[in-house]
């Protein structure tokens, strides 16, 4: 049998940086997205010290102003004081996306949020305790499911007219619960015959200690993956509502501000600024979801890491 040299063996501080790298937590994936939705949050909280949010009110600047470098179709320049030009209420642009980008991110974590707790309790009992209570939380999941969200919320906002970011975020957290809660207890109905689970059940754990403190510590990776699917699925149904002019009407979001430019004839009038930048910053905030999801993928399954 062959001895390693001295050359062949790693430094302390290849060691060192092997280990650092080793650890799936510092996927690049996750970095970049959690980055850039950190970017999002910090535009609302800096942006709110470093520019004037009341900017953000009708009247406050002049009319259809284009971003800093461009000229409209009267040949009025962007000016510094509106950097990413106005909309046709005179509103600043940059103030829109200051106090719009957070609530619309707000409203989509908070339905995530209540749609995960939901989902999280139900697949949990459905799939440990079974029997009858897991036959009644399948069938209701299942029946939920196949009900088109976004028709009912359409229906439901319309009857009832005005409503807040909070509101708007419990309505859509009722139709996000269903799908966390069958791949719960999917994963539930395959852990619950594990060592550890009956060792716990043999030393007279309670149901609710078995499932909460020992089993779903090992979900915690699958379950943050679907807290942002979830998270991504909650905002494209906020924006879907926005953009048909639903949902609130004096808080400005992403979906709200778009819903104006198009109800204002931004696209025929060439405003192309007052649509395409929030356009822009959901994109971003799409991707940055995306990419979280994928680095937390690869955290849960080490198959999908790079060697």
């Amino acid at each position: 049998m062959a001895e390693i040299t001295t050359e062949e063996q790693p430094t302390r501080a290849e060691a060192r940086r092997m280990r650092r790298f080793d650890n799936p937590w510092r996927n690049p994936k996750l970095i970049w997205g959690a980055g850039l939705l950190l970017g999002i949050v910090a535009l609302g909280l800096i942006g709110r010290v470093l520019w004037d949010p009341d900017l953000v009110f009708t009247g406050s600047s002049m009319l259809r102003l284009p971003p800093v470098g461009f000229e409209n179709m009267r040949g009025q320049a962007g000016t510094l004081a509106n950097p990413l030009g106005t909309d046709g209420a005179g509103r600043d642009v940059l103030a829109l996306l200051i106090i719009g980008a957070p609530n619309s991110l707000f409203v989509g974590v908070l339905a995530s949020l209540i749609g995960m707790s939901i989902g999280i309790f139900l697949g949990f009992t459905a799939g440990f305790v079974g029997g009858r209570v897991d036959d009644v939380i399948r069938v209701l999941s299942d029946v939920m499911i196949t009900i088109p969200p976004l028709l009912i919320l359409v229906v439901f906002q319309s009857a009832f007219g005005d409503v807040s970011l909070t509101m708007m975020a419990v309505l859509i957290a009722g139709f996000v619960w269903q799908s966390p809660t069958r791949l719960i207890r999917a994963q539930v109905l395959s852990m619950r015959e594990a060592g550890y689970v009956q060792m716990a059940r043999l030393s007279g754990a309670s149901t609710m200690h078995i499932m909460f403190r020992e089993m779903l510590p090992n979900l915690v990776p699958y379950l943050f993956g679907s807290f942002i699917a979830n998270v991504t699925t909650s905002i494209v149904t906020a924006v879907g509502l926005e953009v048909l002019g639903l949902g609130p009407q004096r808080v400005p979001t992403l979906g709200r501000t778009i819903y104006e430019a198009i109800n204002a004839g931004a696209l025929i009038q060439n405003l192309w600024w007052w649509w395409a930048i929030p356009t822009l910053l959901l994109a971003v905030m799409f991707i940055g979801l995306l990419l979280i999801n994928l680095g937390l993928d690869e955290v849960s399954n080490p198959r999908l890491r790079k060697l």
